[in-house]
């Protein structure tokens, strides 16, 4: 649909948007494809920081998600803020949570639960990124909407601390208590019991791991209205900052005994990641709002003002082989280099695509 943005908008919001979304449609394949070109060790190095972690541990690569979800709670305040709540009905209010909720969902179906497929038997009821966001921004936006600022601190805090009893002191039936293990966890049980065969099929857990969605995106809420405040910008950075050092810190020293899992979500990961989002949040903040180095930010915030446009179709078409069905010629020349050059182009096309949009003025809203 188009539209023209209306209402306040913070540059760096949509520019750290639009680097999480690069992520996600470019830097894994590409220093992938160029470590298969180069082969040196520190490509190799490079390329294994751009794919999750069997279990434990952390790379470059996990932040991707949770800053998605720590991005959409950033922008709650604004979307949602008092004044909008006291001219518009609660009913209606609540209408359009459940509308980007539901719409969330579907799309989530179609990039990743194998809708597309029209077989039943491959369908998978909760398996992706756009669905832990639903998750994330209903429930969060819920508590903004009726609870005041310390009571959205307790909220964060009962969910890392339920989901952390819920890993560890539950039992299994025919297992014994939870364990932090791929195939002794509660979470992934919950999954088995509830979705079946329609379960995900993976090592990934997604009902009560919801918890963890809500506090990740919470956290974005909390840098969301820090920016929102009417404190000095410089106060603002250096509070994102020293929020994120926190997180960080109370991450790994608690994953010691807890450890950081990012396949369920562990309360630990919660931290970690919210406080490495907390720390990007600074840097771009600034960058772009304090200093005012504004001019290098065009390509992402063109990404970002559609990223779940780019999110979707990025799934749902394959732009390398776009590239591929124009560039196939080159191949005889450039070699085991081919597929890093058919992937920048691939990336370079489907950046027009959402150029052409932001020219336009056309911006996909759910």
């Amino acid at each position: 649909m188009k539209n023209t943005l209306k209402g306040e908008r913070i540059l760096s919001i949509d520019v750290l948007r639009g680097f999480d979304m690069l992520m996600i449609i470019f830097a894994d394949k590409f220093f992938g494809s160029l470590h298969r070109g180069v082969g040196l060790p520190i490509t190799k190095s490079i390329s294994e920081q751009f794919k999750h972690p069997d279990w434990l541990g952390f790379t470059a690569y996990d932040i991707v998600m949770p800053l998605f979800l720590f991005v959409v709670g950033a922008v709650i305040p604004f979307s949602l803020s008092k004044h909008f709540q006291e001219i518009t009905p609660k009913s209606q209010i609540y209408k359009k949570l459940i509308r980007r909720f539901v719409i969330l969902f579907v799309l989530g179906w179609l990039v990743q639960g194998r809708l597309l497929t029209l077989d039943i038997n491959q369908f998978k009821v909760f398996s992706n990124t756009l669905q832990a966001i639903a998750v994330g921004y209903l429930f969060s936006s819920m508590a903004y909407i009726h609870l005041k600022r310390k009571w959205l601190f307790v909220v964060f805090g009962a969910c890392l601390i339920i989901y952390t009893l819920l890993l560890t002191l539950t039992q299994i039936p025919g297992q014994g208590f939870s364990d932090m293990l791929p195939d002794r966890n509660f979470a992934i049980y919950v999954d088995c019991l509830v979705f079946g065969q329609y379960q995900d099929g993976t090592q990934y857990t997604w009902l009560i791991t919801g918890f963890g969605f809500i506090a990740t995106t919470l956290s974005g809420l909390f840098a969301g209205e820090l920016i929102k405040s009417t404190l000095p910008r410089r106060k603002i950075a250096l509070y994102l900052f020293l929020a994120g050092v926190l997180g960080v810190f109370l991450g790994l020293v608690l994953g010691i005994w807890h450890p950081i899992v990012k396949k369920i979500w562990s309360s630990t990961f919660v931290l970690y990641s919210s406080g490495l989002c907390f720390l990007l949040m600074a840097l771009f903040y600034w960058v772009i709002d304090v200093k005012g180095y504004k001019k290098w930010t065009f390509i992402f915030k063109v990404i970002g003002m559609n990223a779940i446009t780019a999110y979707v179709i990025s799934h749902v078409i394959n732009f390398n082989d776009i590239a591929h069905g124009v560039l196939f010629g080159l191949q005889q020349y450039v070699g085991s280099f081919y597929p890093m050059i058919k992937v920048v182009c691939g990336s370079i096309i489907l950046i027009l695509v959402l150029w052409h949009m932001y020219r336009n003025k056309i911006f996909v809203k759910v």
